[in-house]
């Protein structure tokens, strides 16, 4: 079964990655995080946000961007970043590709960006704004794959707990 995947790369922000972690696990979806974190992963705060989700969490990590590149040979990457041309709505999100966020800081460094311009994709934001927060972002462009995927996997119905939908 294919599945999409969320790269962070040298992620900083301990509550950012935890909350990215809980949509990991309600999507279905592979988290991968490339080292050096900003944080540890025992951290209260990354089990605060993740809740308890996080013992569900399909998680690797990687030394550098060299070593998920070498473990994971052939991947589709999508760059998410603001110095993007393309908006993330522009492009088709085949079933089991990463989607690659930078550090909440500086973002992915451009000499990597240079090499995947074709596949690099922007949130639209109004003028004089430097970035979303790393979670949004994520939870933004992830919902769009899973749409363009049919939600695939997913349970699409709601049910009320003590009362039934005429």
């Amino acid at each position: 079964m294919a599945k999409l995947n969320i790269v962070l790369f040298e992620p900083e922000i301990p509550a950012n990655t935890g909350n990215i972690g809980r949509t990991c696990v309600a999507t279905g979806t592979r988290l991968h995080l490339i080292e050096p974190l900003g944080f540890r992963l025992n951290e209260k705060s990354i089990k605060r946000a993740g809740m308890d989700y996080w013992e569900h969490l399909d998680v690797t990590r990687y030394l550098d961007f060299d070593d998920f590149l070498e473990k994971n040979p052939g991947a589709k990457i999508y760059m998410a970043t603001t110095k993007a041309k393309k908006c993330y709505t522009e492009v088709q999100y085949e079933s089991d590709c990463y989607l690659m966020f930078g550090k909440e800081s500086a973002g992915i460094p451009e000499e990597i960006l240079l090499e995947y311009q074709e596949t690099a994709v922007r949130i639209p934001m109004m003028e004089n704004t430097r970035s979303l927060n790393l979670s949004n972002s994520v939870a933004i462009m992830l919902y769009e794959a899973l749409r363009q995927n049919q939600f695939s996997q997913m349970e699409l119905e709601g049910h009320l707990t003590r009362y039934e939908w005429k």
